[in-house]
């Protein structure tokens, strides 16, 4: 397990050789959020799920109050999970906050997301 791993609590779920979803909770939440949905995504899909830097079970000693002032901090953060696990593209379901997020990340590396699928986006 990777540093990323071990701060975001990441739950890889499902065949690794499938196409992968990666789901990302919204504010004031964490990933527990979507246990009712990862048992229909799982036999069909590697399913990612992670906690945002300071939810769920988010390692507090990686926060850093710099890097997460603004929303690329957690962006930055998709990225570097994506990328520890080797991730070559993904469908990225955000919800809240983490739609948005998700956008960001897209913008920096669009060759990671085939799509976003954005469940009550926030706007900002």
């Amino acid at each position: 397990m990777g540093i990323v791993e071990e701060a975001h609590n990441v739950k890889v779920l499902g065949p690794g050789d499938r196409p992968t979803i990666v789901l990302a909770h919204g504010f004031g939440t964490d990933q527990s959020v979507w246990k009712h949905l990862v048992p229909h995504l799982v036999d069909d899909h590697r399913v990612v799920l992670f906690d945002n830097m300071g939810a769920g079970t988010t390692n507090p000693e990686y926060f850093d109050f710099e890097r997460y002032a603004t929303l690329e901090g957690y962006a930055y953060d998709v990225l570097a999970l994506l990328e520890e696990l080797r991730v070559e593209s993904c469908v990225f379901v955000g919800h809240s906050v983490s739609a948005v997020i998700g956008a960001i990340a897209s913008v920096n590396r669009p060759d990671l997301f085939s799509k976003i699928i954005m469940i009550s986006a926030s706007p900002r």
